[in-house]
């Protein structure tokens, strides 16, 4: 009995070792599989990292304001760096960077057609329509700001309501005591006096004009070019009658006027629609001194 143990052991040894041997082997392949799949999962990082670091961007410095959150209160500029896509604008860096980076980051838009005119911003020291105006065309990194000379309320957003005042002391709207006889007759306009007054019907009320203007900036009563423009637009609509043109003339001849206008052309300039304003200005400056000449 004696001599069958031993046997018996050394058989069980022997097993217990190709066991070992066999589990040894399953932690080496698990081990070589794992970091296999480690290796895999750095050099995609790499290639993700690089991808990104060769990815074309532009640098946007973007003003920041908001007099209702304590830290906030002190105007500073962030930084966003925003991947370009071909026609890019401004207003599409903005989004970007309000969609992905700081949902906080405010600005006024719309139409994103320069229709609408409630996207215009203070753009690399210029006023513009950020929807308007393309990346490609400016230097970086491009800085965006508020409107000049405007309360801003947050962001860049500034608040309007004095542009609006102006705008609607000059009546911005068509007038009429002279019907044609027919019930159903139209008011007819010769294509003369259409042309005329066209570009004068382009305004957008963005207030990007008012925005560059000097005079507007140091005297708050003056109309600003967007308000003399819009009483243009109807003061020379030969539909309107001499009575509601004589009406239009004085508003528009008042000392916070036409002639507070010193012909610097940078409404003209900045305008995002091309509306000769400063030309207005002074053919409006003309028929206010026809108006008020005496032959007697």
């Amino acid at each position: 009995m004696s001599t069958q143990i031993p046997k018996q052991t050394e058989e069980s040894s022997e097993t217990e070792t190709d066991a070992e041997v066999a589990s040894k082997g399953d932690e080496r392949r698990t081990e070589k599989r794992r970091r296999a799949a480690e290796e895999r999962a750095r050099r995609q990082a790499e290639e993700a990292e690089k991808a990104a670091a060769d990815e074309d961007t532009i640098e946007l410095k973007v003003f920041r304001y908001d007099p209702e959150v304590e830290g906030k209160q002190e105007p500073r500029f962030d930084t966003f760096h925003v991947p370009f896509t071909k026609g890019m604008t401004v207003l599409d860096a903005l989004m970007y960077s309000r969609d992905n980076y700081d949902s906080s980051l405010t600005f006024r838009h719309s139409c994103r057609q320069a229709v609408c005119g409630s996207d215009a911003m203070f753009v690399n020291g210029g006023q513009k329509l950020a929807c308007k105006t393309q990346i490609v065309e400016l230097e970086e990194p491009i800085r965006v700001e508020p409107l000049p000379h405007a309360e801003v309320e947050k962001d860049l957003v500034v608040d309007m309501e004095h542009f609006y005042d102006q705008m609607e002391a000059v009546e911005p709207y068509f007038q009429t005591n002279e019907y044609p006889d027919g019930e159903l007759e139209e008011q007819r306009q010769t294509r003369e006096n259409r042309e005329k007054v066209k570009m004068s019907t382009r305004c957008i009320w963005c207030g990007a004009c008012m925005s560059s203007c000097n005079i507007a900036a140091g005297d708050n009563e003056y109309l600003g070019p967007a308000a003399i423009n819009k009483a243009y637009r109807f003061a020379m609509d030969e539909r309107e009658g001499e009575e509601v043109k004589q009406k239009r003339l004085e508003i528009i001849e008042q000392e916070h006027g036409v002639w507070r206008c010193q012909t610097q052309f940078s409404c003209t300039e900045v305008c995002p629609k091309d509306i000769p304003l400063t030309e207005h200005i002074q053919e409006l400056k003309r028929e206010a001194v026809k108006n008020n000449l005496k032959f007697w």
